[in-house]
């Protein structure tokens, strides 16, 4: 597929059009106040990659409350308080051209007691001595992720994305190793994804119909099983629950090594079901202009990019101008990041990324 057609127009069920393919992933970079609000890091970043020429841009992982919080420094939704920096991030990114997502974030049994927060398991095996979640507690979580989503359209945003990936809450109830539950949301694979489809349901309710949802989903890891995925991912998008699938695979490129698909790219896996009008894309290693319009040949409407972006903050627009462009090779120097434009926050961050920043570097 032609390079320039990741610089096409994509449309959504909802709300207004993406100006070209390159949605920016949901990267956590622990630079705001410790009490959750935006800090003039936050926003600075935001204005860089809003000036880059994504088509979205989201924020980083944004926890519902405050019991959920699962780093330091980590940005929060969970109350208006936080508002005033959710407006400043959202204009910065409407005034650069591109649409808007906070990623809506509660980190389940991994919740960081240090920080205020309560691990919440959804099985009472998870974490020694500490019980499930009671199924009252369950649906005031549920609440509070609709909640968030309402406080993000009041600051301005396009659109939230749930986070259902990497072991996180929503990750954690699909799960049959991590939820043993007997309640509604526990057992059969419905009940178990019930959790995530109530969350989505209910935030469509309260945001109404120009409003876009997104849904970021890991496959692998955490219990999760591959079959049982395809199945909920089979559902919501025939039923046209959100308007784009994220999945956050390691390696876009990766083969399923066991099971059902054994042998497949795992991708394929996921391109292969019906969308009807639901668009679908994913991150993992999209370090050049090369792979990118190679996974739209492979069935994505969109790519995330994350890694390219935080070394090359106007990774699209360096794609744009050159077919063949391909990311700096890792480990970077942290002096490399800081001419690039990232705090020292930030660079913090990447030195607990494997491979990211170079050993000893200063």
């Amino acid at each position: 597929m032609p390079h320039s057609h990741l610089f096409e127009p994509l449309t959504f069920l909802h709300g207004p059009p993406m100006q070209n393919r390159f949605m920016l992933a949901p990267l956590t970079n622990q630079q705001s106040e410790h009490d959750g609000t935006a800090t003039e890091f936050d926003l600075d970043w935001i204005r860089q990659v809003a000036r880059s020429g994504y088509g979205l841009v989201h924020t980083g992982a944004a926890y519902v409350e405050g019991c959920g919080i699962a780093y330091e420094r980590q940005l929060g939704i969970q109350d208006d308080a936080e508002l005033w920096g959710l407006t400043q991030m959202a204009s910065a990114i409407r005034e650069g051209g591109g649409l808007s997502s906070v990623q809506l974030h509660h980190a389940g049994h991994r919740a960081n007691p240090r920080l205020g927060g309560i691990p919440s398991p959804a099985s009472g095996r998870t974490l020694p001595g500490i019980s499930a979640l009671t199924t009252e507690a369950v649906e005031r979580i549920r609440d509070s992720f609709i909640a968030a989503a309402k406080r993000a359209q009041l600051a301005g945003f396009d659109g939230v994305a749930p986070h259902g990936a990497f072991g996180w809450i929503l990750s954690e109830f699909l799960s049959p190793l991590m939820n043993d539950r007997k309640d509604k949301y526990g057992g059969s694979i419905e009940n178990r994804a019930r959790l995530t489809i109530e969350i989505i349901e209910g935030i469509r309710r309260a945001c109404g119909p120009d409003f876009q949802i997104g849904w970021r989903l890991s496959v692998e890891r955490y219990g999760l099983l591959l079959e049982e995925l395809r199945e909920i991912v089979w559902e919501i998008l025939d039923r046209e629950l959100i308007d784009y699938l994220d999945l956050a695979l390691w390696d876009s490129a990766q083969i399923v090594g066991t099971g059902t698909f054994r042998g497949k790219r795992m991708l394929s896996v996921f391109t292969e079901i019906p969308r009807r009008g639901v668009r679908v894309g994913t991150a993992g290693k999209i370090m050049s202009a090369r792979r990118s319009a190679e996974l739209l040949e492979e069935g994505c409407d969109f790519v995330l990019i994350g890694r390219a972006g935080i070394l090359e903050r106007d990774f699209p627009l360096l794609v744009k101008a050159n077919p063949l462009h391909e990311g700096p090779k890792l480990p970077v120097t942290a002096q490399f990041l800081r001419d690039g434009g990232l705090s020292e926050r930030f660079i913090n961050h990447m030195r607990g990324w494997e491979s990211f920043v170079r050993p000893g570097s200063p």
